[in-house]
């Protein structure tokens, strides 16, 4: 029984515009990245995100299909979610959202999941789907009811602008970190959501409501993991960086891939990877910050194929 890899949370298109060119748009979303980041490391995705049906909606279905990644949902009569950056003449942006995140009942939701893919071995969410109602709660009820078969991966990608209620976003994302098995953040997402104390202590904090796994991303100082087997810290690769769009959703993909080649996904392993050891810990990091690395160093959201990321890690090893 082939074996899948799901992701459930926002796909939208992100669309640039300028005094001095004409609209670029092109498919984006923290969960769509890392599906795509999944499937571009040769791993069978099954993605559940709403899209609606219209030109900006097709393009998301286009890109879906091009990655060979399957669409659980089919488009609705909203409007496909957009993010607007404006440019000003000194390149800096301004954003305006456009966002739309209603879903199928929950009960509804498992089930198409279950149709597409007979057998999941992990979920992963994240992002605006765990934090924008009415599909939020949704997701939630979809985690605890796939969770007695699949391990879950959980990214807050904090966006303060779009729930400034901090209190209520900390609430949340503890409740999420409680269900994950796999848990990962920026400095950026535990500056926002926990401004008064250190990174090591949020760290700490999370791994008391049940993760196996906390991985936090520092940009260009690397990135830092905690288990029950200790603390790891992995340096980032040089490189010259292109842009950033998309590294740590390459850097959340590239773990989960890592996980599951040393058995650790899926809900009868989730005993193995609470006991994850140090070593493998620092493998773990090693790749995806290898993932991110590759990401980093070219324009866009273009995550590594696995000939890429194996043939940079060869490298890196001497």
């Amino acid at each position: 029984m082939d074996q899948y890899l799901a992701v459930i949370g926002e796909c939208l298109v992100d669309v640039v515009e300028s005094e001095t060119s004409a609209p670029k748009a092109h498919v984006g979303g923290s969960p769509f990245n890392v599906a795509v980041g999944l499937a571009q490391l040769e791993h069978k995705v099954v993605f559940a995100g709403r899209r609606g049906n219209d030109d900006y909606g097709r393009m998301i279905a286009r890109a879906l299909r091009a990655h060979g990644i399957v669409s659980v949902l089919e488009a609705d009569q909203h409007p496909t979610s957009v993010a607007t950056a404006t440019l000003d003449p000194t390149g800096q942006a301004s954003y305006e959202f456009s966002l739309d995140w209603a879903l199928p009942p929950a009960a509804e939701l498992t089930a198409e999941l279950r149709r597409a893919a007979a057998s999941i071995t992990h979920l992963h969410t994240g992002s605006l789907a765990a934090m924008i109602e009415p599909g939020a709660s949704v997701v939630k009820t979809v985690l605890c009811q796939l969770r007695e078969t699949s391990t879950i991966s959980y990214d807050p990608n904090y966006r303060p602008t779009l729930v400034p209620n901090r209190e209520w976003a900390r609430q949340q994302t503890e409740e999420f970190v409680a269900l994950a098995d796999v848990v990962q953040a920026s400095t950026d997402d535990l500056e926002l959501l926990y401004p008064e104390r250190s990174f090591a202590d949020t760290m700490e904090a999370w791994l008391e409501l049940g993760p196996a796994l906390v991985t936090v991303t520092r940009g260009a100082s690397g990135a830092m993991a905690l288990a029950r087997s200790g603390f790891a810290e992995q340096p980032a690769f040089p490189i010259d960086v292109a842009d950033t769009v998309g590294a740590g959703d390459s850097f959340m993909a590239a773990t989960l891939s890592s996980l599951r080649q040393r058995g650790l996904l899926g809900s009868a392993n989730r005993g193995d990877l609470e006991g994850i050891s140090a070593h493998d810990v620092a493998q773990v990091l090693n790749t995806a910050a290898q993932a991110a690395a590759i990401t980093s160093s070219r324009f866009g959201a273009q995550p590594p194929t696995a000939e890429e990321l194996n043939a940079a890690l060869a490298d890196s090893a001497g």
